[in-house]
């Protein structure tokens, strides 16, 4: 009799640990956005400077995730697993007891650098602990973490850090991280890669990997070419109330969640067509925005549109750089990551250009023609059987 293997608790409490902490990393990064004034007002310095918190933050993520990949390539999974989340924890608890802006920075320096690390590695070590055939969905788990950071992490770290102080809000963070941390220790395994097929690509292949890295950064492009200006949009073209926006970008982050768990599902199923569609999706939702967004119901359909396609592409770009990775699945992964800050770098300088030049709508079309090159690349990839599940022996259990 042949059964497929059961999900041990303990690797889906280890999953749901990872989660939570790409969650606090996600947050962490971006909170000070909703606390600009209080952190200026308190460390008396401009406005301006505090934005350099999430500005600084960005750039140390970007620039050094490769080489800090690299460094770490032969330190075993779960101790570096454990000690980044530490790094984070203590620099998130320091962040909320500087007492100047200079020790401020320095401390999410230091966050950053373990970010920078954890983004390249928690992919591999993730789906390691699961057989191959359900990593699309395991890949969504540790994502959505990730997507929900600004969709609820934000606001509730900006309510948290208005209602009582800036410092609550990082406290909080970094009490949710260490509850990460506790789990991780208590269940993550010795080998995380336990699967052969998390260390290497699955089926290497450095041209299809390329193009894997050109569709990620083409389509995140596209999407930040019109999300970094969507209140201009909203509020000049669709005409619509200010106010609305808060609850506009909430339904966005909703269906970006949604977008998540279908887009790993799919993944596991057609990996081809997991990318093709979410971009073909984008692109059709841009160019709808473009041509038809003066409609307010219209304009928060497409916005909600793109929220889901983004979410969908998401783990399934991620599930074809495990499958193309030409070498070591962390290296491809911190490459991805890199591709993404690229995209977002570009979409948002191409859509503040359209912008400036010939209004906010045009930043739609900036943003389709970009969704558009990354259909092309999308469709260029080669399709790959789909991972089917590995029987085993009831007795071998």
């Amino acid at each position: 009799m042949t059964v497929l293997s059961d999900f041990d608790r303990r690797s889906v409490a280890a999953l749901l640990a990872l989660a939570v902490a790409a969650f606090c990393y996600v947050t962490v990064e971006t909170v000070p956005v909703g606390l600009l004034a209080e952190i200026a007002a308190d460390l008396d310095v401009s406005h301006s400077r505090v934005g350099l918190l999430v500005t600084g933050y960005s750039v140390t993520v970007a620039v050094l995730t490769l080489p800090l990949v690299k460094l770490t390539a032969r330190v075993p999974r779960r101790p570096l697993l454990l000690a980044l989340m530490a790094v984070l924890v203590a620099a998130t608890a320091l962040s909320a007891a500087a007492p100047t802006y200079e020790l401020l920075f320095a401390a999410r320096v230091a966050t950053a650098l373990s970010q920078a690390v954890f983004w390249g590695i928690v992919a591999p070590a993730a789906a390691g602990m699961f057989p191959a055939h359900v990593r699309g969905r395991v890949m969504a788990v540790v994502f959505t973490g990730g997507s929900i950071g600004p969709m609820l992490g934000v606001p509730a770290g900006t309510w948290l850090g208005q209602a009582a102080t800036w410092q609550a809000a990082f406290l909080a963070f970094a009490g949710l991280g260490m509850l990460a941390l506790l789990t991780l220790v208590l269940a993550l395994p010795a080998s995380p890669v336990r699967n052969e097929h998390a260390g290497r690509g699955t089926t290497p292949d450095a041209r299809q990997f390329t193009l894997v890295l050109v569709t990620s950064s083409l389509a995140v492009a596209g999407f930040f070419a019109a999300f970094t200006y969507t209140s201009a949009f909203v509020t000049v073209v669709a005409g619509m109330s200010a106010a609305l926006l808060g609850p506009l970008l909430l339904a966005r982050g909703l269906a970006d969640f949604g977008g998540i768990a279908a887009g790993g599902a799919l993944s596991d199923r057609n990996q081809r067509l997991a990318v093709i569609l979410p971009v073909g999706l984008l692109a059709a939702a841009m160019l709808a925005m473009f041509a038809l967004g003066s409609d307010p119901w219209i304009a928060a359909l497409t916005i909600m549109l793109t929220g889901l396609a983004m979410g969908a592409l998401i783990p399934a770009l991620q599930n074809r750089v495990m499958e193309f990775a030409p070498g070591s699945t962390d290296t491809a992964s911190a490459g991805n990551s890199i591709a993404f800050n690229i995209g977002i770098a570009l979409g948002s300088s191409l859509g503040g250009l359209a912008l400036t030049h010939s209004g906010p709508r045009a930043t739609a079309l900036t943003g389709a023609a970009l969704a558009l090159a990354a259909l092309t690349t999308a469709v260029a990839m080669k399709a790959t059987a789909r991972i089917e599940p590995v029987p085993v022996d009831a007795g071998e259990r």
